[in-house]
């Protein structure tokens, strides 16, 4: 998955931001590796606003979705 927003999709600002840190909490993850996703863009969605990185809820648990062993 990308991690360029899709600058003609609206983005909803209401909804619920994660940080990359609160991310790799609940997924246990170290932060590099959560860096490393994003590097190779297979990490979830992310958007930059101003000098910080932040994830919408409803794309961390869309991205999860996607990443679930059937």
């Amino acid at each position: 998955m990308t991690t360029t927003p899709n600058r003609n999709q609206p983005v909803e600002v209401d909804q619920q931001w994660l940080t990359p840190k609160e991310i790799c909490a609940q997924l246990q993850i170290p932060e590099q590796t959560f860096y490393q996703w994003r590097a190779k863009h297979i990490g979830p969605h992310a958007y930059r606003i101003g000098r910080h990185l932040r994830i919408s809820q409803s794309d961390f648990v869309a991205w999860l979705a996607l990443h679930a062993e059937r």
